[in-house]
C-alpha cells in the first residue's frame, strides 16, 4: 500500500525506475491498431497520456480493408494483358490506401513523441494482403512479440460497447492483454 501511495509523489521517470528496482514486469512492446476513425487515434491519445518508459517499443499497424469487388475477376480467364492491368490498378489502389494513412500515422507518431515516447522506438506497418483485420491485427501482435494490443472501441454508434474488430480482438487474444479505448 505504501509503494501506491508514494507513486504518487514520484514523476514519471521516477516511477518506471522504482518499477524496475523492485523488479516488477515492464511492459516493452505495444501495439496500436490504426483506422481512419476518431476512437483509433483516442487509442494512441490513451497510450501517449498512460505509458512511457525508455525502452518502451511502440508498433502502429493499419490492415487495408478487403479489396472492393470492381477489382475481383468477371468469372473469365485473364490474358496477361488483362492481368497486368488489372495488377496495376489493384497496385494504385493499395498505394492510395497507404497514402491515406500516412497522416493519421504521422499525427500518432508525433502525439506518443510528444508524451516522451522515442521515435527511433516507434514502428508503422501497414497490412495489404488481409482477408480479416482482427485476425491480421493479433497475427501481427504474436508474430512481433508484443505484449498488449490497444485498440479503438467502435467507429460507429455510441449503442455497441464494442465493434466488430475490437470485439472480435478481445475475445481471441491469447497471453496477450488487450486494452480497448473509447
Amino acid at each position: 500500500m505504501l509503494f501506491y501511495f508514494q507513486r504518487l509523489f514520484l514523476t514519471r521517470r521516477e516511477f518506471w525506475r522504482e518499477l524496475r528496482e523492485r523488479g516488477l514486469r515492464i511492459m516493452k512492446k505495444l501495439l496500436i491498431a490504426l483506422d481512419d476513425s476518431a476512437s483509433a487515434m483516442k487509442a494512441a491519445e490513451y497510450a501517449a497520456a498512460q505509458l512511457s518508459g525508455d525502452n518502451l517499443q511502440v508498433g502502429l499497424v493499419h490492415v487495408l480493408p478487403n479489396l472492393p469487388a470492381i477489382f475481383w475477376d468477371e468469372g473469365h480467364i485473364l490474358s496477361d494483358a488483362e492481368k497486368k492491368e488489372r495488377k496495376n490498378v489493384v497496385d494504385k489502389w493499395v498505394a492510395d490506401r497507404k497514402a491515406k494513412m500516412d497522416p493519421i500515422f504521422k499525427k500518432a507518431v508525433e502525439v506518443l513523441a510528444r508524451a516522451g515516447i522515442k521515435a527511433q522506438s516507434i514502428t508503422t506497418k501497414s497490412i495489404s494482403d488481409s482477408t480479416d483485420v482482427s485476425d491480421s491485427i493479433l497475427e501481427e501482435a504474436k508474430d512481433g512479440g508484443y505484449q498488449t494490443i490497444l485498440v479503438g472501441r467502435c467507429n460507429r454508434s455510441a449503442r455497441h460497447l464494442l465493434g466488430s474488430v475490437s470485439g472480435k480482438i478481445v475475445n481471441h487474444a491469447e497471453g496477450i492483454a488487450v486494452t480497448v479505448v473509447g
